[in-house]
């Protein structure tokens, strides 16, 4: 016997939202939850360490000291993709300024990159996470890799031939433990490696 796995569209994920029935605020007799929406599964998100929160808020801290009015840095909130998708990535870099997203999350035209801190989460961050970002057209995504440390860096989009649309890849992967790096919608911006996981 063959199961059927129900999925969900974006806007019936918007509705259980709506209703509170997934929502990451604790109310009186509603569970806390927290969950994204990949693929149109919805999925648990697993808890944060402590190392990984202490980074995560740093890193925030440093880019947005460093990208200052040129970017949005936003730390554990929604974006909406267009493969029934709605992570939370630990970080996204988006478009200023924040008020455009009053009535709607950041779209994949509005994000420079996202960023993950992965820990228990990596083989889930370098693969489905990775393919949710790549179909999307998100043009580059980070993961902090918080087990060695190092930062793997996924960039150019595979294009299948003569589809002209994006695949469901990153062509090239980098993995730097010191160094600086540039993203590759700010290239004069010099971004030191090791800030991103140590104090």
């Amino acid at each position: 016997m063959t199961i059927n796995i129900a999925k969900w569209t974006l806007a019936e994920y918007h509705q259980l939202v709506a209703t509170g029935i997934l929502s990451d605020a604790p109310r009186e007799n509603v569970p806390q939850r927290r969950v994204e929406l990949l693929e149109g599964l919805i999925v648990d998100m697993e808890p944060e360490g402590m190392p990984h929160s202490v980074h995560c808020s740093e890193s925030v801290e440093y880019l947005r000291t460093l990208l200052k009015a040129r970017a949005e840095v936003r730390e554990g909130h929604p974006i909406t993709l267009s493969n029934n998708s709605e992570p939370k990535p630990d970080i996204a870099i988006i478009r200023s300024p924040n008020s455009q997203y009053l009535n709607h999350h950041p779209y994949p035209a509005d994000i420079f990159w996202p960023i993950e801190y992965a820990d228990s989460t990596l083989h889930k961050d370098v693969n489905k996470k990775k393919r949710v970002y790549a179909e999307a057209g998100i043009q580059e995504y980070w993961v902090v890799n918080l087990q060695i440390p190092e930062l793997i860096v996924f960039r150019d989009l595979a294009i299948p031939q003569g589809s002209g649309s994006v695949n469901d890849t990153y062509q090239s992967e980098t993995k730097l433990a010191i160094g600086n790096i540039s993203p590759l919608s700010f290239p004069d911006l010099s971004i030191e490696v090791n800030k991103l996981f140590s104090n």
